[in-house]
């Protein structure tokens, strides 16, 4: 018998294989799925089921694509926004064979409406659930989503109460197999631990642990939550079925010449912020490999073509992964070597960093012609904030720099530098031209207040 988590780093996206009796089944599969096949074949094991628990919008399912490399079913839930063109439905109490194990389908609408659990049963222990994969519903310390819905809202989060009280009936031995770990975009407040029990979730999750229903959907209607524009995307492909990923998962390497010569439309940075902000090819944006998850389907539209600039082989081949598994993978070439093409003559901009103390004094003087402007989320920025900042959500400036004069000057702050860079380097790279970023941004002006 056979029980496999396998992550996915950034996304934080956890998928399942499991088998048993020469028998195997995915749940919710990322697109480059070929580790899947090779494990199943590993233990001697015919992917026969693939299960998805809804059409995910944070990337793109590898279910048809998984499909057509195994001939197993793929099984979906009912209620999607559309027809899910290659999976079959599979609804409330239907029951699947996998060897001596048993997936029971359990109908949990509330973060999309066609939202599935599946719980695992031992046919040679049929009494109580082992397990329950419970997809975006219920995480390790906090629960799903429902913004997806916003003039639903109130009926959405409803549902949700519903379906987690529904999970919880398989009872407190149930081990939860979550999509998502912490660092994902579907949830808030996760927990760093990626194992635990319902019984565990019921007494200690903080959105377990309300018994009132309006309560609970008070609370999440008030919840802020970002959508970033490739979410559309995502839905689409989770929909119709994406394609197959690129065999080779590494740009074609390029020149200085090459790259300045491509006609790419973006051009991304993806080493560190300091080195980035320390001197970057002009026109170029940052995206720092480790956020590209959380920020490129903010910075990239469908179809852009793409060159990468890095500071090592190993970066740009991390970067493609991210960028395969959203579908923003139009990549025309990889350079690595920014301070040799410095060493050449070649033109570089750069983007000063500030202290606290420099902040205070421009704060005091209050110049009518700069911004100190907070890029960090609603939450943060309500939990703590410097009096007479300006908020705009790093991602939303994709859109908002319009809105920004850039013959004034703006000092980039987060919580530490790091978003505050990849902002400022959207600036840079829109013509802004009078640009600072404040290091160490709220966590050094909090040490300074002791």
């Amino acid at each position: 018998m056979l029980f496999e988590k396998i992550k996915t780093a950034g996304l934080s996206h956890l998928s399942y294989l499991i088998g048993a009796g020469g028998m195997a089944a995915v749940i919710d599969p990322r697109r480059d799925c070929d580790i899947y096949v090779e494990r199943a074949r590993n233990e001697g094991l015919r992917i026969t089921h693939i299960f998805e628990t809804h059409r995910n919008e944070d990337l793109v399912s590898g279910a048809p694509i998984l499909a057509k490399l195994t001939g197993a079913e793929v099984f979906h839930g009912p209620n999607a926004d559309g027809e899910v063109e290659y999976a079959k439905t599979t609804r409330d109490g239907d029951c699947h064979a996998i060897g001596q194990l048993e997936i029971r389908v359990l109908e949990t609408p509330g973060h999309t409406f066609d939202h599935l659990a599946y719980a695992i049963f031992d046919s040679e222990y049929p009494e109580t659930a082992v397990g329950v994969f419970t997809g975006d519903a219920l995480f390790v310390g906090d629960v799903g989503r429902t913004d997806f819905y916003p003039e639903r809202k109130r009926e959405v989060a409803g549902l949700l109460f519903d379906s987690l009280r529904k999970i919880c009936e398989l009872g407190d031995q149930a081990i939860i197999y979550p999509a998502h770990g912490a660092g994902s975009v579907c949830g808030s407040g996760m927990a760093d631990r990626e194992f635990s029990t319902v019984g565990h979730e019921r007494r200690n999750n903080p959105m377990l642990k309300i018994e009132s229903r309006d309560t609970f959907i008070a609370r999440k209607v008030n919840e802020n939550h970002y959508q970033p524009p490739y979410f559309r995307l995502m839905e689409h492909l989770n929909l119709v079925g994406g394609n197959a990923a690129p065999r080779v998962l590494m740009p074609q390497p390029m020149s200085l010449d090459e790259l300045s010569s491509c006609e790419a439309d973006r051009v991304i940075d993806v080493r560190e912020p300091l080195a980035y902000a320390a001197g970057h090819l002009p026109g170029s944006i940052n995206l720092p490999v480790d956020m590209i998850p959380a920020f490129a389907g903010w910075f990239i539209a469908e179809g852009e073509e793409l060159a990468l600039v890095a500071s090592s082989q190993d970066q740009l081949s991390t970067t493609m992964e991210h960028l395969v598994r959203i579908a923003l993978d139009k990549i025309v070439g990889g350079y690595v070597g920014v301070v040799p093409a410095a060493a050449s003559g070649k033109s570089m901009r750069s983007i000063p960093m500030i202290s606290t103390e420099e902040v205070e004094r421009r704060l005091q003087g209050k110049p009518r012609d700069w911004t100190l402007l907070d890029v960090r989320d609603a939450d943060e920025r309500k939990a703590h904030s410097i009096k007479g900042s300006r908020h705009i959500y790093v991602g939303e400036l994709n859109e908002m720099w319009k809105d920004l004069d850039p013959g004034q000057r703006y000092t980039l702050m987060c919580a530490s530098g790091m978003r505050a860079t990849v902002a400022a380097g959207w600036l840079d790279a829109h013509g802004f031209d009078h640009l600072d970023v404040y290091l160490g941004s709220m966590g050094a002006w909090e040490a300074r207040r002791g």
